[in-house]
């Protein structure tokens, strides 16, 4: 399902001109299209500040949210769901409210709202997969991802077992990145570096990405926008675009499109992390970077 996003009567006028991405007027910042996933409402590792963050400083006509939104297979174990994880509910129904397009495509660990495709709740659509058309005209299919998991779709067993070593793991790491802290050093995944490692970790990305890449070619598309593993990545894969925009709890990361068509992959990096200040009067970022220029632990990886 498509349709053109709806104006948004509350973005800057630029004089007859199509928004350019970069800063607005009140220090917030405007792109075209913003995908997200991952996040994983429900669980202590969500990093719901950061997140919360990033939505208030960020405007877009169009909001993807990729899957794995609320994680109701942490839910079903035990609850936990603090004022922050309330707040980015609030956020994304507030953004719906105020003009943007906000769709979501439910993935395994929110497979629930499966249950609810074609319908709208608070004005979010809930969508089985989505095809996003670019401002310079390529087709890009959304999906969450998980249907091209051997381990989620064959031995679903497997798949909660790991997710309990999953959480075991961001433990553990919350206990280790509290005493890096305290001695001044920047946040370090320790899930992150071993799946970046373990040889078997590296093996199961590059095929899931491929097979991706495969059920997209078949479609007849550009490319694909997905989640699930969460590995943020932009690369051509045999001729075709795979863009995966990561995670909420360890890369905190976003997928962005630029108002020419060019995404890029935004690391959001430390919950204190905050923006610049905004460019003032005619001094326009460069047409490919979004922000301008951002100081470290933000980084930003622009589509070649």
């Amino acid at each position: 399902m498509h349709r053109d996003p709806p104006p948004l009567p509350n973005f800057p006028d630029l004089s007859g001109r199509h928004p350019a991405p970069g800063p607005r007027g009140d220090g917030r910042w405007l792109v075209r299209t913003v995908w997200i996933s991952d996040l994983h409402l429900g669980t202590p590792g969500c990093q719901a500040e950061a997140l919360l963050d990033f939505l208030k400083r960020v405007d877009c006509e169009t909001l993807y949210l990729v899957g794995d939104v609320i994680d109701g297979w942490q839910l079903r174990r035990s609850w936990y769901w603090p004022q922050a994880h309330n707040d980015v509910v609030q956020k994304l129904l507030r953004k719906v409210r105020k003009g943007t397009r906000v769709v979501f495509v439910p993935g395994n660990h929110d497979e629930f709202a499966r249950r609810y495709v074609q319908h709208e709740f608070g004005g979010i659509e809930v969508v089985d997969e989505a095809v996003h058309r670019t401002a310079d005209g390529r087709r890009l299919w959304v999906t969450h991802g998980d249907l091209f998991d051997g381990v989620v779709q064959c031995a679903r067993w497997l798949a909660y077992l790991g997710d309990n070593l999953y959480e075991l793991t961001l433990r553990l790491n919350r206990h280790f990145n509290r005493l890096r802290a305290r001695l001044g050093l920047p946040y370090w995944s320790l899930s992150k570096y071993l799946k970046l490692k373990v040889k078997r970790a590296v093996s199961y990305v590059s095929d899931f990405e491929r097979a991706v890449a495969h059920e997209a070619r078949k479609r007849g598309v550009d490319g694909v926008v997905c989640g699930h593993i969460h590995h943020a990545e932009i690369r051509n894969i045999d001729g075709l675009l795979y863009c995966n925009d990561g995670d909420w709890v360890e890369s905190m990361t976003a997928l962005v499109e630029h108002f020419d068509g060019q995404l890029a992959i935004v690391e959001w990096g430390r919950p204190d992390t905050t923006l610049p200040v905004p460019l003032s009067g005619d001094e326009a970022p460069a047409p490919l970077r979004w922000p301008p220029t951002l100081p470290n632990p933000v980084q930003v990886r622009v589509q070649p």
